[in-house]
């Protein structure tokens, strides 16, 4: 089945609205496993809170957080042939959403900051294409990351020396991270690690952890897996909690990808995505079938 340009605006519409109203499943399960096991009463109120939020966002049709974010596309294809205007699709849904009252205005002009008024601008959103010889779907994905959580995010181009043995200089900058960025990113939040290739790889990696992943997955790359783990536990050990009140749940995930890299370097990008995982995505198959993710 090909997608004509209307079906696809449909399709594309529908992704744009669902990631408005609501937070991907996995996430939603992970803050309902956070709040059954906290422990401190401040955190508790603030987890309720926040899934009481979820729960009258879908109830009333209006957005789960006032900001946002900035919105990514993934686009992942193979045998199947790009339907219609993609890029055309998802910019007028952004528009139509925010003139809805869906979201805020908030993209701006980097250095005038002046406002376009509809989310509306150069590079929004920004597009990833992933090109798989002989998938037989096409998947679409869109995920709305919060802009504050951003401010705590840390790039550096490690050594060989700087990871340190047994990984102990990365681990102790990731946890340093943490503790600077303290509740500013909305915690309980997800980090996203992207290791490898050169700054700007590392960098994508480190968003498309957060994004495209399941949060509730676990890695299946034996030393990503287990470092994953590591870092949650140590993470949740400061006790800096939900909305940065204290408790037991400072991140509900760690999610890292890698890519090689040159003996030179070893760039590493950590990444900070709020709990409001604003994220959907679909699969269409040749034969009409759809497949929803998130």
């Amino acid at each position: 089945m090909m997608l004509d340009q209307k079906m696809l605006f449909d399709e594309v519409r529908e992704l744009v609205t669902r990631s408005c109203l609501t937070i991907s499943p996995d996430a939603q399960k992970l803050l309902e496993q956070a709040l059954s096991k906290e422990t401190n009463e401040t955190a508790q109120s603030m987890l309720k809170t926040m899934l009481e939020n979820l729960k009258l966002a879908q109830e009333k049709n209006k957005p789960v957080c006032q900001s946002p974010g900035f919105p990514t596309v993934y686009i992942s294809f193979g045998n199947t042939t790009l339907p219609g205007n993609i890029k055309e699709a998802f910019q007028t849904a952004l528009v139509e959403a925010t003139k809805a009252g869906l979201m805020r205005p908030s993209i701006v002009h980097p250095l005038t900051r002046k406002n376009s008024g509809d989310n509306s601008g150069p590079g929004v959103p920004n597009f990833e294409f992933d090109y798989n010889p002989g998938q037989d779907y096409l998947e679409m994905i869109i995920s709305f990351k919060g802009c504050g959580a951003e401010l705590g995010n840390y790039m550096e181009i490690f050594t060989t020396v700087k990871l340190g043995k047994d990984l102990a200089g990365l681990k102790k900058k990731i946890v340093e991270t943490i503790v600077n960025a303290g509740g500013k990113p909305c915690p309980p939040f997800v980090v996203g690690i992207g290791i490898g290739g050169q700054m700007d790889v590392a960098c994508k990696l480190s968003r498309k952890a957060v994004s495209t992943r399941r949060w509730d997955d676990e890695n299946p790359d034996e030393l990503y897996g287990s470092l994953e783990k590591e870092l949650l536990e140590q993470i949740n050990s400061l006790g800096i909690g939900a909305a940065g009140t204290g408790g037991d749940t400072t991140a509900l995930a760690v999610k890292i990808e890698g890519a090689s890299t040159h003996t030179a370097i070893a760039p590493v990008a950590i990444n900070f995505h709020c709990w409001p995982a604003r994220r959907a995505g679909i699969r269409l198959y040749p034969d009409g079938k759809k497949e929803i993710i998130f």
